[in-house]
Parts: structure tokens; sequence; C-alpha cells
């Protein structure tokens, strides 16, 4: 199982490294560069991932068993965030504050839609992707709440309107009701929904592949605190998860879902924030790709502790 959870975590970092190639290709041949991306990161970020969280909300049927399952999974991914706010405050403190920015929202959120889903699907089922899925509208809640807060220009006011009023909770608030009333939205809905829910992760890739065009790759592996945020992210948050979820009494299939998005590497949405937001996006590019690069090892380890919990 183990073998099998590190090689299936490694086909899926392999999938997402193709397209990111071919986003870097299109730089380098000048098709898709990265100003145009910079364009198509407003698609991104008003448009497709508030479509991602509603089409969540629409793929499973209401009942008691799925409710609580729901709640409970939402739960453990408001507990992940709390916890991974929490435990970084006292981090990246010093320097620039831009760089700060991006390893903090680097250390507190995960790849859970492009990373924490197809593993799910492919270790547990549709059962997994479920319970996984609470753990995507609980991210994007926290992400354009939180994420935005962290991330903004220095000296600017935060609003308490940006607050409730963002794609995260707009969204939310859109697709629960939908689940609660167990109401299916007619073909000529639902499938516009889904259609700008997949490009989710190819056009995200491919726009972390524009940005990385344009780092240095002799550099990667040479920023000793992008390895502080991977040794946070993969190793110090997914333990004290696993430790806390036991004592919770989670189990079984949604005790290892709750774990695969609390193990995940950090976010594609950093590069994603970093340009909304003016932050250097060389840096986070290379961020996310050490962290995602070192999670071949990490995330399967996490993932066989879970099942031998």
């Amino acid at each position: 199982m183990f073998i099998e959870n590190m090689l299936t975590a490694a086909q899926q970092v392999a999938i997402l490294a193709i397209l990111v190639v071919a986003g870097l290709l299109c730089d380098k041949a000048g098709i898709y560069t990265e100003k145009a991306s910079r364009l198509t990161n407003n698609l991104l970020f008003y448009i497709v991932t508030p479509a991602v969280i509603v089409e969540s909300f629409l793929r499973v049927e209401m009942t008691p068993d799925s409710l609580n399952g729901l709640l409970m999974s939402a739960l453990c991914g408001v507990i992940i965030h709390v916890a991974a706010i929490v435990l970084t405050l006292p981090l990246f403190r010093r320097g620039d504050r831009d760089e700060n920015c991006v390893f903090k929202y680097a250390s507190i959120y995960g790849n859970t839609g492009y990373m924490a889903l197809p593993l799910a699907s492919a270790v547990l089922g549709e059962e997994g992707v479920f319970y996984c899925s609470a753990g995507i509208v609980v991210f994007n809640v926290f992400c354009f709440t939180h994420g935005v807060w962290l991330m903004r220009k220095e000296g600017d006011a935060f609003r308490f309107k940006k607050l409730l009023v963002n794609p995260g909770t707009i969204s939310l608030l859109i697709g629960l009701p939908l689940f609660l009333a167990n109401v299916s939205l007619p073909q000529v809905l639902a499938e516009p929904v889904g259609l700008l829910a997949d490009l989710n992760t190819p056009l995200a890739m491919i726009l972390f592949g524009t940005y990385l065009a344009h780092t240095r790759f002799r550099t990667l592996f040479s920023r000793p605190r992008a390895y502080a945020v991977a040794f946070f992210k993969l190793i110090v948050l997914p333990l004290l998860m696993i430790g806390c979820f036991y004592l919770m009494g989670l189990q079984g299939t949604l005790m290892t879902a709750c774990v695969i998005t609390a193990a995940v590497p950090s976010a594609n949405n950093t590069i994603m924030f970093a340009a909304k937001y003016d932050k250097d996006t060389g840096l986070a590019s290379q961020t996310v790709s050490l962290v995602s690069i070192l999670s071949i090892v990490t995330m399967p380890v996490m993932i066989a502790l879970a099942g031998a919990i």
C-alpha cells in the first residue's frame, strides 16, 4: 500500500508537471506569455474557482450520512486552516514583507483542488472525493478572506465587506442551499458550471508554467526559507492533524481523506494571489515547485499513517 500510494502521488505530480511545462513552452515561444496570463488570472479568480466550489455541492445527494460526513470533513478543514494560521504567526517575520506574505501563504494553503481530489479519487474512490470536496469549500472561504488579508498591499485597509463579498463566500452561498435542498440544476445550467470548473487545473498549471519561465532554476533548491515552508506544510502540519483527528475519533475513509487534505503541498493559488496582489510570482512559483516535488515522498507516508490508524 505504501508503494502504491507513493506511485499514485508521483503520477499525479507528473501529470501536473506536464501541464506546467506546456505553459513554460508557450511563454518561451511567445504563444501565451506571462503578460497574457496575468489577465487570465482574473478569469481563474472570479469565474473558474467559484464554479469549482458550486460544482462540488452538485456532485452528491444530500442524505443524513452524507450531511454528517460533510460537516465533519468541513470541521476538519476549518481545524487545518486555523491551526496553520496560528502556528505560522511567529514564522517569516523578518526580511522583506512581500516575500514573507508569499512564504506564509504557501505554508497555510494547500493544493486541495489540483492534488487532493485526484489523489483521493485514486486511493479512496468517490466517497473520498466527496469528503475532500468539503475541504475545497473551506479552503476557498479561508483563502478569499484571510488569504486576501495576508496578501494585500502594505498600507491597504482590509474591509470587513470583503469577508462577505468575495468569490469564495458568494459561491458557498450559492452551492450550499442547492446541496441542502437536494436541488439538481437543469443541464443547461449544470453543464456550463461543470465546463468552467474543468478549466481549473489545466488553466492554473499553464499559468504556473508562464510564471516559472521567468524564474532562475538554479535557485530553485537554494532558498532556505522555502525548505522551511516545505517542512511545515508537508511534515509538521499533517502529523499534528493526524494526532488531532485520531483524538476526534475519525477513522477509515473520512480519516484518510482529511489527512490527504492536510498533507497536500502548497496551493497553486499562491502564484495566482501573488500575481493578483503584485507579489513576486517567481518566488511563489519556485516555492510551490519545491514543495510539490518534496511532497512525492511525504504524502504517501502521511496517507499510510492515516490508514494504519
